[in-house]
């Protein structure tokens, strides 16, 4: 893992571990083995210097805590409780929440999965496609190659990009830290956290080039952020109206939202990245360029794959209702069917480690702890 780290990777280090494959192919929570050995293992990565911390919870499919353990580098934080109620910046861990949003849109019949992006975001019609000078496609350039392609040239994309590319990551959407000097400068250029509004925010992608034709292959990036405009401009609401509306308020989820609450501070960002763990400064965390995402209450721009935040506690019952098949605290958010479809095989299938669902990643039997 790049020591270049935000502690939204760590707080929810075993939340986000507990799917894996079942011999029918659906999840299951992973056999953890001695809590002292485990308490040992997750001491070790913040001794070292790998983490500024770790907070770790298991819980079984009724919320009863299963496992909970925290280690605090005390010189990065000096007299500093974590816990399951200690709010964090989940950043990447909210595309599954906007995911699951648009998901039960889908159920409701106000979008499907195949209408095209422009329906909703007409602004993206004539996204151009970056590629070499040679016309080589940048998703095919590897190695010192990648020095050889500024200035970038461009073409028309040769398909329709869909809602359902988005949730794959393969509409052709990226971060700042693709490799290509001149594809990164352009985005960082846009310093899309700072955007006022969901308006500002289309204006300014809407100056950027693709990194592949839509639906090419499977590339990490924004998708899931347009993903949330698409539900905003599908609906009329927010991203913050409709996690509360859809999610948070039925499931009696508390902690899982766009804003800190008054009284709340958060954590440091940190950074690895000089191999000295330490306090991040400005345009270190350089995943879209010079910022990222604040929680300004004045700020009205709430991005669906790395906006939000949480506590540890509220982030395991979201994931509990995924376990449970779509249902938490006598609610039903979303069919059993539509589970199934969120965790089934869908990108990275040749993947020895497991394959990529909607946006969640399930381990395969070569990651199982073998008894």
């Amino acid at each position: 893992m790049s020591r270049n780290i935000s502690q939204a990777i760590v707080i929810l280090f075993l939340i986000a571990s507990v799917f894996s494959c079942s011999q029918e192919g659906s999840p299951s929570v992973l056999n953890i083995g001695s809590p002292s050995t485990l308490d040992s293992v997750l001491n070790h990565y913040v001794e070292e210097g790998f983490f500024p911390f770790v907070y770790a919870r298991l819980e079984d499919l009724d919320g009863n805590l299963i496992y909970e353990h925290s280690s605090v580098n005390e010189e990065l934080l000096p007299n500093t409780t974590i816990d399951g109620d200690t709010w964090i910046r989940i950043w990447s861990m909210s595309k599954i929440v906007t995911i699951s949003v648009v998901l039960d849109l889908v159920e409701d019949d106000i979008l499907t999965l195949d209408d095209p992006v422009e329906k909703y975001i007409p602004e993206f019609k004539n996204l151009p496609v970056a590629v070499g000078q040679n016309g080589k496609s940048l998703i095919k350039v590897g190695g010192n190659e990648r020095d050889q392609v500024c200035p970038l040239a461009f073409v028309s994309n040769d398909s329709v990009m869909t809602v359902r590319h988005l949730i794959n990551h393969q509409a052709g959407f990226y971060y700042a830290t693709t490799g290509f000097a001149c594809l990164d400068s352009m985005i960082a250029e846009q310093n899309l956290p700072k955007a006022v509004n969901t308006d500002d925010l289309i204006k300014r992608i809407a100056k950027l080039p693709l990194v592949q034709h839509s639906g090419t292959d499977y590339f990490y990036g924004i998708n899931t952020t347009v993903l949330g405009v698409v539900a905003e401009r599908a609906t009329g609401q927010n991203l913050q109206q409709l996690v509360a509306e859809r999610v948070t308020n039925p499931l009696q989820i508390e902690n899982l939202q766009y804003r800190l609450p008054a009284n709340e501070k958060l954590l440091p960002k940190f950074t690895g990245r000089d191999s000295i763990l330490r306090v991040a400064n400005r345009g270190e965390l350089d995943i879209f360029g010079p910022d990222v995402p604040d929680y300004d209450v004045d700020h009205q721009l709430y991005l669906g794959g790395e906006g939000m935040l949480a506590t540890a506690d509220a982030y395991a019952d979201f994931i509990r209702m995924l376990l449970r098949r779509g249902k938490l605290n006598n609610h039903r958010f979303l069919e059993t069917k539509t589970i199934e479809d969120i965790y089934a095989p869908h990108t990275q299938l040749d993947s020895p480690y497991g394959y990529n669902g909607y946006n969640l990643w399930i381990s395969g039997d070569s990651m199982r702890i073998k008894e």
